[in-house]
């Protein structure tokens, strides 16, 4: 139990990090944001909305699903749905290229609501899904001294938990290329080196679906 649950947070960590490395997350908008400011200290506040956005992203996407895995004879197909929406999603940006227009359309200084649109759209938020109903298994309670608000409490206060530190962690790995290419590297350095993660981040989806749904399968 104590391994499981380390390997889940440390999943947690983990997907901000990724997320947080990962370009379309936004930390180049933050480099922009402090070269067209003329001014380095412009980074802070760009980083700040970006993860404001990704926080809001995070709570949207799991606290519905902490609101109903306190519903204990359901906890099987809730696994079961999360790890298959999370694969459907990452199976679509396979096969789909098309990037949505409409992110497009949203103000530059408007950070804080572009990072939310597209970690809902790319599934960010999404993928921790299924880390996040195995952290709060129903079976893995003390549900015979539990009331079922008690439990809907815990798994409230486990969503915010879960949302802020994956949110640290992206914040963390994104803050620190965003303020090397400030100081050190250039914006040129974001042209010349760009690398194109949307197949390994779709593959990426699918493979935390997977997992979970073969976490929910009977033994």
């Amino acid at each position: 139990m104590l391994t499981t649950t380390a390997a889940l947070w440390l999943a947690v960590f983990v997907s901000g990090l990724y997320h947080g490395l990962n370009p379309g997350m936004g930390w180049p908008l933050a480099v922009s944001s402090s070269l067209m400011a003329g001014q380095r200290a412009a980074l802070w506040p760009a980083l700040g909305a970006l993860a404001v956005g990704h926080f809001l992203a995070m709570l949207v996407i799991l606290l519905p699903f902490a609101l109903m895995v306190s519903l204990l004879e359901y906890e099987r197909a809730l696994r079961l749905g999360g790890g298959t929406l999370v694969i459907a999603l990452g199976l679509y940006l396979l096969m789909t290229r098309k990037h949505p227009r409409f992110l497009a359309r949203v103000p530059p200084r408007k950070l804080a609501l572009w990072s939310f649109l597209v970690a809902l759209v790319h599934g960010a938020a999404l993928m921790l899904v299924p880390i996040y109903l195995g952290l709060c298994a129903p079976e893995e309670l003390d549900t015979g001294h539990r009331a079922a608000g008690a439990l809907m409490s815990s798994n409230m206060l486990l969503t915010l938990t879960v949302a802020a530190a994956h949110t640290l962690a992206m914040v963390v790995a994104g803050g620190a290329l965003a303020f090397a290419t400030v100081k050190w590297l250039g914006l040129q350095a974001i042209r010349s080196s760009w690398l194109d993660l949307e197949r390994v981040w779709a593959l990426s989806l699918v493979l935390v679906g997977g997992i979970g749904v073969a976490s929910a399968l009977p033994v």
